[in-house]
């Protein structure tokens, strides 16, 4: 069953932007290092806090760390630019606007 919006009465399938939201955001990878000679690295230029926390969520999930989701900055502990990048790309966001 399909199902429609209360507003526009139009089906919903229809009115999914994230795909069109995630292709037009620049997304900044950088990595710095904290006290203690520890790495960090901060994924930053999200548009939307929901899908940081998302985003963030799975990152530390399939690198195995930790970290914390500030606004829409994702910081991850240690040096991961080069896979938070391939699972950028393989979350539906553009390689041309990935600055790693």
């Amino acid at each position: 069953m399909v199902e429609i919006d209360k507003v526009t009465g139009l089906p919903k399938d229809l009115l999914d932007f994230g795909d069109i939201t995630k292709e037009s955001q620049k997304i900044k990878v950088t990595e710095m290092m904290r006290r203690f000679r520890k790495f960090m690295t901060i994924v930053s230029g999200l548009e939307d806090e929901k899908e940081a926390k998302r985003l963030g969520k799975e990152l530390k999930r399939k690198l195995a760390c930790g970290g914390t989701v500030k606004g829409t900055k994702i910081e991850l502990q240690g040096k991961h630019s080069a896979k938070v990048k391939e699972i950028l790309l393989a979350n539906g966001y553009r390689e041309e606007l990935i600055d790693a």
